[in-house]
């Protein structure tokens, strides 16, 4: 079990204070890692280090937006200079604005873009200058099925989730050299407070099962596992994947 360990290594996190972040961030501490959670807004922060400190971990919580470049290689650094290294960087930031495509306001399409695409390359660029100058990592894109099939109201969305896919495929060949691995998960809809009131609608939630072999809507905690294996040494010859956490919603 060794293998599966992240005992004495950091984690950056992005949208680390969300629900799927924050649980990330605790299944990373109860695994051995100390973490940073980057988010917007530091409104969660006492809560979730109040978890991850649970677990005998640091903790470092630090505001930054990943749409701009000088506040995402401001936090990488910081995280670096106070928790001393950088081993794994998880994507994580991320959102949807649903509606017909014809009518998405190009306010909203610059946002997804920018947040589900630009943001994460931004964080890609810092996280692999760090690791290159220490002589490895790993970076973990979130991506969704979307990034694979299409989803109804959330053309941008699917648009930004495939890029990643693909963008995980171009580091994880570039960066390998490095002992970088890059890979992504594509979790199914998974119920968050975000969008809780999107897939508790029960035509949406019959849709959804509809085409979810399993039979059920995703949990944070079903990306924890993963999320271990893809930190961890374990995965050492594995980059350029997206594991589909999804209940078999893209193999039917």
């Amino acid at each position: 079990m060794d293998l599966f360990s992240l005992q004495g290594k950091v984690a950056l996190i992005t949208g680390g204070l969300g629900d799927i972040g924050r649980t990330l961030a605790t299944g990373f501490a109860e695994a051995g890692a100390d973490l940073a959670l980057l988010d917007r807004s530091l409104a969660r922060q006492a809560e979730v280090e109040a978890e991850v400190r649970a677990a005998g971990r640091r903790i470092l919580s630090l505001e930054a937006d990943v749409r701009v470049k000088a506040q995402v290689d401001g936090a990488f650094q910081e995280a670096l200079d106070r928790l001393g290294r950088l081993d794994i960087a998880v994507n994580c930031a991320g959102l949807n604005v649903r509606g017909p495509a014809e009518d998405l306001a190009e306010a909203d399409l610059e946002t997804i873009l920018d947040v589900n695409l630009k943001g994460v390359f931004l964080c890609g660029q810092a996280a692999a200058r760090m690791m290159k100058a220490r002589g490895g990592g790993k970076i973990i894109n979130i991506a969704s099925i979307g990034g694979a099939v299409a989803l109804p109201s959330s053309a941008a969305y699917c648009g930004t989730k495939g890029g990643v896919v693909l963008l995980t495929r171009a580091w994880a060949a570039e960066w390998a050299p490095h002992n970088i691995q890059v890979n992504a998960i594509g979790p199914t809809y998974i119920r968050t407070q975000l969008n809780a009131a999107f897939v508790d609608r029960p035509e949406i939630r019959e849709r959804i099962l509809r085409f979810t072999p399993a039979g059920r809507l995703g949990r944070c905690e079903d990306l924890v596992g993963t999320a271990i294996y893809l930190a961890s040494s374990a995965s050492d010859l594995v980059t350029g994947q997206t594991i589909f956490v999804d209940g078999g919603y893209t193999a039917v």
